[in-house]
């Protein structure tokens, strides 16, 4: 048997109210100032707030970065490097969906290895000797589990390509699942990154790397989110309580054995037309499904019935069928298109090509040519 690591958080918080934890865990640590990294939205609509009322209430210092786009850039991560630097913190607070929380792990690598100063260094799994600063990670979305995992994505604008890292040394000590950080999401945001934990799942259990430890926490999440995002976008509060929780499980389990080629199609789809990270995945999810469906033994039946499908009495191809359709129904039933209409023929060349080269194609089941790759990013033209 081969050997499999598996790496979590030190400690994680779940439920409602969770973040009042922070300033008893950061004076336990003895912290004295906190570089809080969240996005300009959160900041302007006071979900930010929530955490530094809890430190202004204990008297705690702490700094605001909101330099931070949806899409995190190089520049966004080197501005933040800089700001840290000038704060004279001393631990970082991650407020936000994986854009904050992406930016904020760049930052902590580079600070803890100044080696690694240009981004770019970052790329795929890099060979850094220290743990990122000291990170308590608050997520605003249920669905990048940026705050379990060990991987992180920047957009390279000059170049018009993302690139993901990977590394052990960059998860966050702290993950704070708190729901009610997560209510105020409008429906769209609620879905797409719905979408996106749903393909972290489903893209983890078929994974060429997939194990028993990681299957069993993505089949729970695949259920979790099935049946709770469509009330989560109806923001139902049980609904949100459990997708914080699918996409966290998943989170886990995918961290720790990879993704395939819906993620690395995303990627390239966010990085040259800016489409929403879930939107891309979830668009791209049921086709992806399709193409590697013969690669996957009796795995598509487990997807089915952990989506709400009864499997009784059919065959491989029916079951197949029915974990790819149940999939594009739930994208459907929460209101994702299924057309881009910003793409164009005489980009596939270079979007094929970006894809292949993703650090999530190699974990794919089934291996796909450049060819392959515009074969399926014509099916949402």
């Amino acid at each position: 048997m081969a050997v499999n690591r598996f790496v979590l958080n030190g400690i994680s918080y779940h439920g409602k109210g969770a973040i009042q934890e922070i300033p008893g865990l950061v004076q336990a640590k003895g912290f004295q100032k906190a570089f809080i990294a969240s996005d300009p939205d959160l900041v302007k609509f006071g979900i930010t707030k929530k955490v530094t009322d809890l430190l202004d209430q204990s008297s705690m210092a702490y700094e605001v970065y909101s330099d931070i786009k949806p899409n995190p850039t190089i520049e966004n991560v080197k501005s933040g490097v800089d700001a840290y630097k000038k704060s004279g913190a001393d631990y970082m607070i991650t407020i936000g969906g994986g854009s904050s929380m992406d930016t904020g792990k760049a930052i902590g690598i580079i600070i803890n290895n100044p080696e690694f100063a240009d981004v770019r260094s970052l790329e795929g799994v890099a060979p850094t000797k220290n743990r990122t600063v000291f990170t308590i990670a608050v997520p605003t979305t249920a669905g990048t589990a940026a705050e379990a995992t060990i991987n992180y994505v920047i957009t390279d604008v000059e170049k018009k390509r993302k690139f993901v890292c990977v590394d052990v040394n960059d998860i966050p000590d702290v993950a704070i699942v708190d729901p009610d950080m997560m209510s105020t999401m409008p429906k769209g945001l609620t879905a797409a990154t719905g979408m996106d934990a749903l393909t972290h799942a489903i893209e983890g259990y078929t994974t060429a790397a997939a194990w028993e430890l990681a299957d069993c926490l993505n089949l729970e999440a695949i259920k979790l989110i099935a049946a709770n995002l469509r009330k989560a976008v109806n923001n139902d509060p049980e609904g949100r309580e459990a997708m914080a929780l699918g996409q966290f499980v998943t989170g886990m389990a995918f961290s720790n054995v990879g993704l395939g080629i819906a993620h690395s199609m995303a990627h390239t789809l966010g990085a040259v037309y800016d489409t929403p990270h879930g939107v891309a995945c979830a668009m791209m999810l049921p086709i992806v499904m399709e193409f590697n469906q013969d690669t996957t033994g009796d795995k598509f039946k487990h997807i089915a019935e952990a989506m709400g499908v009864d499997t009784t009495g059919m065959d491989q191809a029916a079951y197949r069928k029915a974990a790819i359709d149940a999939v594009r129904q739930l994208s459907v039933d929460v209101g994702i298109p299924t057309k881009l209409e910003a793409m164009k023929e005489e980009d596939l060349e270079f979007l094929a090509q970006s894809a292949a080269a993703d650090a999530c194609a190699p974990g794919n089941p089934r291996a796909a040519s450049v060819e392959d790759f515009k074969a399926l990013f014509r099916k949402i033209m």
